[in-house]
């Protein structure tokens, strides 16, 4: 693995006038702070040229090491639309029987948005649900994995509790399909960080990967064809799927993983054009150029904390059969609370382009987290 090392600060800006930018590396608990936020773009100085993005806000880095190659806005915190759906994924799929029954409620077919058809009279699997919800981002589905899950109130303070524990510090849950909710926001570093750990869920991987299923109807004997609304999972080579998301106020947002040369990288996009999808290819292709050259990362997702005795809502019991609790995490290491974070870079309206340092003060105890075979 190559570790992130400090660096001499280093920035060019489209012939304008270059700023210097202080290091703004700080105590763990700012991590994803206003005053952190990186309005500019960041990206290693030497690195092949980036392509363009109408993306307010976006992230590559590598999936397995969690080395941050570049960014743009990466705290900046925007609405989800239904990317946020990995995060109720990724907190639910470890509390709940994948084989349980569950019959949704009348609010739950009925909510806003895009739907997948579940009526009320029916009882579903709780596998259809997380397969509904995450290929064809289904409200309905989501809402129904809630009930399932207790109901809507907790499963969102349990949402925003795997949120603090995997510091994703931008992210505030305020439902748990995605739409527009006052108060409800999330970042392209955060995305990637809740990606990075739903990837090390075997039943996650699996549903984010699927082209095409079925899930019951509302009549015996028959069934709902169902494909993926991820535009990179049918048009990249290599792509491993995630989520997409839309609303008018998010506009489009989307958290897409690919595999190639040994590598895999996660690209996130916020506030972009409905067209994301290739944005998001020339994103992930600069990502592996980048990585063949053997660019120096710009920063490091952060791992998760350990979790305080009491700090979380109790967990659901699981039942028999269902999946073991995520993988075995890299646990905080050192006494100090410095955290390398993305540091900040505006140069007037121009692009600053620049490699930073960061501190160290837990990197040396970091080992490379190698997702599981898909």
């Amino acid at each position: 693995m190559r570790t992130p090392r400090r660096l001499a600060l280093a920035a060019a800006a489209l012939a304008l006038p270059v700023l210097a930018v202080p290091s703004l590396a700080g105590p763990h608990g700012t991590v994803g702070g206003d005053q952190l936020a990186a309005r500019g773009l960041i990206a290693p100085a030497g690195a092949p040229a980036l392509p363009a993005t109408s993306a307010a806000g976006w992230l590559v880095a590598d999936l397995d090491t969690g080395e941050v190659l570049a960014a743009r806005d990466p705290h900046g915190r925007y609405a989800p639309a239904s990317t946020l759906k990995t995060l109720t994924a990724e907190t639910l799929i470890p509390k709940l029987d994948r084989r349980a029954m569950v019959q949704p409620t009348f609010d739950d077919v009925n909510v806003e948005g895009s739907k997948v058809g579940l009526v009320d009279t029916m009882r579903y699997p709780v596998d259809e649900l997380f397969r509904s919800m995450l290929v064809v981002s289904g409200n309905d589905a989501a809402l129904a994995l809630a009930t399932a899950n207790g109901g809507l109130p907790k499963t969102v303070t349990e949402m925003n509790a795997e949120a603090a524990r995997l510091q994703a510090n931008d992210t505030h849950a305020v439902n748990d399909n995605g739409l527009d909710a006052p108060g409800q926001t999330s970042s392209a570093y955060d995305l990637a960080l809740i990606a990075r750990a739903g990837m090390q869920l075997a039943d996650f991987r699996d549903y984010v990967k699927t082209k095409r299923a079925h899930i019951r109807g509302a009549r015996p004997g028959t069934a709902i064809a169902i494909s993926s609304h991820d535009k990179l999972l049918w048009n990249y080579e290599g792509a491993i799927g995630i989520k997409n998301g839309y609303t008018v106020a998010a506009k489009a947002t989307f958290v897409g993983a690919a595999t190639r040369g040994g590598h895999t990288l996660v690209v996130t996009l916020m506030r972009t054009n409905p067209r994301y999808w290739p944005e998001a290819a020339g994103l992930l292709d600069w990502g592996f150029k980048a990585e063949s050259a053997g660019v120096t990362p710009v920063g490091q997702l952060v791992e998760p904390l350990e979790a305080a005795p009491g700090s979380q809502p109790a967990a659901v019991p699981e039942a028999a059969g269902v999946q073991a609790q995520r993988v075995a995490r890299t646990a905080s290491a050192s006494s100090g609370s410095g955290f390398p974070v993305l540091p900040a870079g505006v140069v007037g309206a121009g692009v600053v382009v620049m490699a930073l340092g960061f501190g160290r003060s837990r990197r040396g105890s970091r080992g490379k987290l190698k997702l599981p075979p898909l």
